[in-house]
């Protein structure tokens, strides 16, 4: 239950920061569930990456790090998910308006 807590986080904030994305740039939507999907793999893989920086890696590392659930690690867990779903729907939307042109 541990583990699946911080995944759930960052599946959630990925899926919202790409909506969120996908409503304030239009030319970026992918489509509600395409948002949803891409912004949910941005969160988890944002997470990772925030992990191996050093100074952010104490935030989103810490859940995982201590016997229970660190409810600061777990913030920073959303708001690193919240930004890698954003950017990862953001860098698919460019990829698809770019092969939409051609």
């Amino acid at each position: 239950m541990e583990v699946l807590v911080p995944l759930l986080v960052q599946l959630i904030a990925g899926g919202a920061g790409g909506n969120v994305i996908g409503q304030l740039a239009k030319n970026l939507n992918l489509g509600t569930t395409g948002n949803s999907i891409v912004g949910a793999i941005g969160g988890l893989a944002g997470t990772w990456l925030a992990g191996m920086i050093p100074g952010l890696d104490s935030l989103v590392g810490a859940a995982a790090g201590t016997g229970g659930l660190d409810i600061g690690a777990l913030a920073g867990q959303g708001a690193t998910g919240l930004v890698g779903g954003g950017v990862l729907t953001a860098i698919a939307g460019i990829i698809k308006s770019a092969m939409a042109k051609s």
